[in-house]
């Protein structure tokens, strides 16, 4: 079977990998020349566990190619994926110029019946534009080439995207006609030997479907937090709370964990996204709008802790800063707290200096020299007057704190991910702070 993938990110290159891991002959398409030349060399432009050597060993293999040309290949391929990106616009809403973008490329290069498959995040009703976009475009050209759309939301978690691509607890599909269900039931058949868990819906349905996850994983995370707050100031113990209501199987434990807030390239954006989807209806996202509200306070919340105990005296202090992805296992910054972080800290006059095992240059392309970067984690404290641990890496989980004691100018740990035991810093001399407690 033969597809095309537009799209070298994130969501692209990761399904295009996975396709060609299961026998898929796959061409990557990405209208960035540079980006092409070097996945050509074997230079992955993202960090994912395990996918350079996926990408190495099927372009080997010769079941991966990459090109800079859909027409090139379309002839080839009877599915085409569209996995370019979706930025938020001004207002909040998804940008959907890339999409419809791929979706006129498709209608006026398809020669015989070609199905579109839209991957990337896109609001309800995006199927019918894209459809309309084709069709206009076959009108130009005088033709009459049957072709359908469809929508395949990706479900994949940064850091754990091939194990969730190959072994996925659902796969969405929205499909308007008969023939398209029977391809994508050929092309997802083989992951899911076992257990057939294609979700086949209507094409709105499926758009609705990953939005729809993302704001309720974002719900739980900000309720979780605002908990977590209301625990400090009453004097509750939220890890307590969270093993108590998480063992109710109606509510269960996953993201129930408080912490500094979410980031990342889909819930915030998706968050936002929906909430504007519905204000273009008619209708206001009232419990979104607090979930949005919620995250961004919640991400000032290590900020104000270390304010505080300096009794707002900031100025020339040395901060250090232990992780600066939104979460660990991805060089991914997008809406990080890490950011918010170190924004304040400047304002405020800070000294920071920074690590994080992967996110480094990614740091550097966006902040340049406004902050320094540390050789080590041990690097980043020497004399700092604090500590913030802001993305949970697990190198970062049995630190050596005898060494830190000594090291600090103040032993001050402000843990934002609450992974650290209060009583063992206690017993070295640290000042400890965290989440909810």
């Amino acid at each position: 079977m033969n597809v095309a993938v537009v799209g070298t990110g994130y969501v692209g290159l990761v399904s295009g990998a996975c396709f060609a891991e299961m026998g898929v002959h796959v061409a990557c398409v990405d209208i960035d020349e540079q980006k092409i030349e070097k996945l050509r060399n074997g230079e992955i432009p993202i960090y994912e566990p395990g996918l350079d050597e996926m990408v190495r060993r099927n372009v080997n293999a010769g079941r991966i190619t990459f090109t800079t040309n859909l027409k090139e290949v379309i002839d080839d391929v009877s599915l085409v994926f569209s996995a370019v990106g979706t930025p938020p616009d001004e207002d909040g809403s998804a940008d959907l110029k890339y999409v419809l973008n791929v979706a006129r490329e498709f209608g006026q290069n398809i020669k015989r019946y070609t199905v579109l498959v839209t991957k990337s995040t896109v609001p309800v009703g995006t199927a019918k534009k894209v459809k309309a976009v084709i069709e206009e475009e076959l009108a130009k050209r005088g033709e009459k080439i049957p072709f359908d759309v469809a929508s395949n939301p990706e479900f994949l978690k940064e850091g754990a995207a091939i194990k969730d691509f190959m072994s996925p607890d659902r796969v969405v599909v929205g499909v308007e006609s008969e023939r398209a269900r029977a391809l994508m039931t050929r092309l997802y058949r083989p992951f899911l030997l076992n257990n057939f868990r294609v979700l086949f819906t209507d094409i709105p349905s499926a758009e609705m479907i990953k939005y729809a996850a993302n704001s309720m994983l974002a719900t739980r995370i900000s309720f979780m937090n605002d908990i977590a707050n209301l625990c400090e100031i009453v004097g509750a113990d939220v890890e307590m709370v969270r093993r108590g209501i998480g063992a109710d199987t109606r509510i269960g434990r996953k993201f129930l964990y408080p912490g500094c807030g979410y980031g990342g390239s889909c819930f915030p954006k998706d968050v936002k996204a929906l909430i504007k989807t519905a204000e273009k209806n008619g209708y206001t996202m009232h419990v979104l709008k607090a979930v949005e509200e919620v995250n961004e306070n919640q991400k000032k919340v290590v900020f104000e802790k270390l304010r505080k105990y300096f009794k707002g005296n900031l100025k020339d202090k040395t901060i250090a800063i232990w992780g600066l992805a939104f979460k660990p296992e991805t060089d991914d910054m997008r809406e990080a707290t890490s950011l918010v972080t170190i924004d304040l800290l400047l304002n405020a006059g800070c000294r920071v200096r920074v690590f994080d095992p992967v996110a480094m240059d990614e740091c550097r392309r966006r902040l340049g020299d406004k902050v320094e970067y540390a050789k080590d984690m041990y690097d980043a404290v020497l004399d700092a007057d604090a500590m913030l641990l802001l993305t949970e890496w697990k190198q970062f989980r049995l630190p050596s704190w005898g060494v830190m004691k000594k090291t600090m100018r103040n032993a001050l740990v402000i843990d934002g991910r609450n992974i650290y035991d209060s009583e063992e810093l206690d017993e070295y001399g640290f000042e400890y702070h965290c989440i909810g407690k």
